[in-house]
């Protein structure tokens, strides 16, 4: 499908693109009188692809030149009610990722704002146009990177853990992450207001029950210290922040305090901010949930090699490795490749001598 389909009809015709398992219905709870009790529901958090579409009506109802432009996954991109109440403002291209980044360039070049959904690994499809399309002209637009990281079972095709190598090495452009979903609305918005390749990525699935709340706005290459400690610095990108606090917890249990970074930018960097922290720590622990060849890890490594400080300061970089991924739930994917809080915990010890610091 080369042609673009405008409004909400394509979003009514998706409706069993994908196919999940039956769920399992819930234990019965007996009350103690044998009568049969309803069952106490928690609701669950929003799923970032649907977070990702009430920022992106919100915006756009806000800013007449937000348009947003999907490859064949209106829905599944969180763009229904968008398509629904800006039906001259959505555009479904069918499944041409190319076409769809070329596209959004030529609206931004006539003052239109181009939010482009597009899944990370089909992003794969459209570097020459992301590159000489958009990046080479400087134009406005908003890669809205969905299905970043691991995606469990969808397979080794579906993996999203590439696209930061791809997108960082190019000049004219950002690459951002949120730490939890209270985060992703205000990074769009940051990312509209942009006179450049904005790419703003984030994970499949729901968020967290319990965010941490969100207070220091978005600015251009400043992370977010949300932790403070003298012995090692952890620096994690996206969602992994959580997994940094939990090990910096239990470094605390054999004297190691760890300073946790937000680092919310994976280009531009917190370069101020990373050279006093290797310069105060002199050990650095990076974690992603990306491919270390070329990631936010790497980044780090890169800067500090600019500032010939790889010798004087440890670094430590979690990841994975340099493998495709195959299929399985990403819990036992990570934990398979050694993206996990007990990892974290066992970089930090190890730079850190892997003995308990005795405190004075």
């Amino acid at each position: 499908i080369s042609a673009c389909l405008v409004g909400s009809e394509m979003c009514i015709r998706d409706r069993y693109h994908g196919i999940s398992a039956a769920k399992k219905p819930a234990a019965q709870i007996v009350g103690p009188d044998g009568e049969v009790l309803p069952p106490v529901l928690k609701p669950a958090p929003p799923s970032y692809s649907n977070v990702f579409g009430k920022a992106a009506v919100e915006l756009a109802r806000k800013d007449p030149r937000v348009v947003a432009i999907t490859a064949a996954m209106c829905d599944n991109t969180g763009l229904t009610q968008f398509a629904i109440e800006f039906p001259e403002r959505f555009f479904d291209v069918g499944i041409a990722e190319q076409h769809a980044v070329c596209f959004g360039a030529g609206l931004a070049t006539k003052g239109l704002r181009p939010l482009v959904a597009i899944y990370s690994t089909f992003l794969q499809r459209a570097v020459d146009q992301v590159i000489h399309d958009v990046a080479t002209q400087d134009l406005p637009m908003v890669l809205c990177v969905d299905r970043a990281g691991l995606v469990g079972d969808d397979g080794i095709g579906f993996q999203g853990v590439f696209d930061i190598g791809l997108l960082r090495m190019l000049p004219n452009v950002s690459v951002l992450m949120p730490r939890d979903q209270l985060e992703l609305p205000p990074m769009l918005e940051y990312a509209l207001q942009q006179d450049h390749l904005t790419a703003v990525r984030y994970p499949r699935g729901v968020g967290l029950d319990d965010p941490l709340p969100f207070h220091q706005p978005i600015e251009t290459g400043k992370a977010e210290v949300l932790r403070h400690g003298e012995h090692v610095a952890i620096l994690a990108f996206g969602p992994a922040v959580y997994w940094a606090l939990e090990a910096a917890a239990r470094l605390d249990e054999h004297g190691i305090q760890a300073t946790v970074v937000n680092a919310r930018f994976a280009k531009p960097l917190d370069e101020k901010l990373i050279l006093e922290l290797a310069a105060r720590c002199g050990r650095i622990v990076t974690v992603e949930e990306h491919a270390l060849a070329g990631g936010f890890g790497s980044a780090v490594l890169e800067l500090l090699a600019d500032h010939g400080l790889t010798s004087s300061v440890k670094v430590s970089r979690v990841g994975l490795p340099d493998h495709f991924v195959e299929h399985g739930s990403p819990s036992q994917l990570l934990a398979r490749y050694g993206v996990t809080v007990e990892a974290i915990e066992a970089a930090a010890r190890q730079i850190c001598g892997e003995r308990t610091i005795v405190q004075p």
